[in-house]
């Protein structure tokens, strides 16, 4: 097995980036298995459960990301004394929240 290291990037947290792509490697191994299924003229029904099980998968990748923003990113700009700064990183996060909601 190939080891997982944390990006170097100055974003979130290196733990927690790790972590992520732990799950987004198990995520990419999953789907390769669907396309076998499609592939292999699985039932549909069996298929369908297996997309869902990656859909929730990639829910929470979405979860851990998002509270490493809040307590990393998020939190250093809502503590910054640039107004701009503050303004952009609410406004960063209510766009997630309605890009989130549209189905």
């Amino acid at each position: 097995m190939t080891e997982t290291r944390a990006p170097s990037s100055g974003h979130g947290s290196p733990e927690q980036r790790r972590q992520a792509l732990v799950r987004l490697r198990s995520i990419v191994g999953h789907l390769r298995g669907i396309e076998r299924m499609v592939e292999e003229g699985a039932y549909c029904i069996d298929i369908v459960r297996q997309t869902l099980a990656v859909q929730r998968a990639l829910d929470r990748v979405n979860a851990l990301l998002l509270e490493d923003h809040l307590q990393t990113c998020a939190s250093r700009a809502m503590q910054s004394s640039d107004p701009a700064e503050r303004r952009r990183t609410i406004q960063e996060i209510m766009d997630v929240f309605a890009y989130s909601g549209r189905r």
